[in-house]
């Protein structure tokens, strides 16, 4: 299977002292980079963990014996008639301007936006990074963090905030609470600690997802479970990272699910377990946009559903109510949204 690069590379085959690019892969490791840019005699560096090792073998990346990618380094007028030859040539193109300038990146995005080759860009700040994701307004495919030191790497989080999903909420009012019979409920245990009010979201409709809160808060009855969102029905949609959705059933380890934090901060987070269990359930449904829309969560005074006025439980929960849900128009086919008209009830 061919490699697909994410968003965010690290070059460790820069630095020239091998304990300084043993000590970048150390730290890439450490703030959560899985695709590591590596000398071809730096092979032993593989051992520090598990992440993918692509080798920097002259002007091409490698990986696995198959080309992934080429780097240039743009300086003049001829670097860059040499980079547009390169279009739809390779897989990636790794650019790395001599003297950091938008332009060149402007005219690398209007050239290869409909080719099959996406442009990286190497950064050396969070500002350069950000800048490069804001070019053009579509930004680079991608970049890759050249520290000039380990300690460097740590100060790129949350570059790519931009890459998730529109989740901004509305209000809705709880027009009906019923509840149901027996049926199969979807806790997700993350590998993260959630606070208070942070949620996923979740729902029947895709159009309409409810903000289900974490099980952070205390009870009189069980101890709180700060890092699981008992989230619904088996049958419900989930909006994961890369904004499409899911159903609950399709969630396992390793996944990866987006939340939502009181203050509008997403997140992605790591699945650790799921746990598929029969439970009491309850219907609670709302109007919004004209429409009727719903989701069915454990009936339990554990599950909380975000509000104006915090993590309400589901047991406290009363018609007239408002909650936060997220809105959108048109369907989903297999996951991803489309501009269809599609009824759900």
């Amino acid at each position: 299977m061919p490699l697909t690069l994410p968003p965010v590379l690290v070059r460790a085959d820069l630095a020239p002292d091998y304990d300084d690019r043993k000590q970048i892969v150390a730290a890439a490791l450490e703030a959560g980079y899985t695709n590591i840019i590596l000398r071809p005699e730096d092979s032993a560096l593989t051992r520090l963990g598990r992440y993918t090792g692509i080798t920097a073998d002259g002007k091409y990346l490698m990986y696995s014996g198959e080309k992934v990618g080429a780097i240039l380094t743009l300086s003049g007028a001829e670097d860059m008639e040499e980079a547009y030859s390169m279009k739809d040539t390779v897989p990636c193109l790794v650019i790395t301007p001599s003297d950091w300038k938008v332009i060149p990146l402007e005219n690398l995005i209007s050239r290869f936006q409909s080719s099959s080759t996406r442009v990286y860009v190497c950064v050396r700040t969070p500002e350069e990074a950000k800048l490069a994701f804001a070019t053009m307004e579509v930004g680079a495919d991608g970049v890759v963090i050249a520290p000039e030191s380990p300690a460097d790497i740590a100060g790129f989080a949350g570059i790519r905030s931009d890459e998730f999903p529109d989740a901004a909420l509305t209000t809705a009012p709880v027009t009906k609470i019923t509840p149901l019979s027996l049926g199969d409920r979807v806790c997700i245990d993350t590998c993260s600690l959630l606070a208070q009010g942070e949620g996923m979201l979740v729902g029947s409709q895709s159009s309409c997802l409810f903000l289900v809160c974490s099980e952070s808060f205390e009870s009189e009855y069980v101890n709180s479970r700060p890092f699981r969102v008992n989230a619904g029905a088996v049958h419900s949609y989930i909006l994961c990272p890369d904004g499409t959705t899911r159903y609950l059933s399709e969630i396992a380890s390793g996944d990866s699910v987006l939340t939502r934090m009181p203050d509008g901060t997403l997140r992605s987070v790591s699945v650790g377990r799921v746990k598929i269990e029969v439970r009491p359930m309850l219907l609670i449904e709302v109007e919004a946009g004209g429409r009727t829309h719903s989701v069915v969560l454990q009936n339990a005074e554990t599950i909380r559903i975000g509000t104006p006025a915090g993590a309400v439980s589901v047991a406290d929960l009363a018609v007239g109510d408002e909650v936060f849900v997220r809105l959108e128009s048109g369907g989903r086919h297999f996951g991803h949204a489309m501009a269809e008209t599609i009824c759900e009830k």
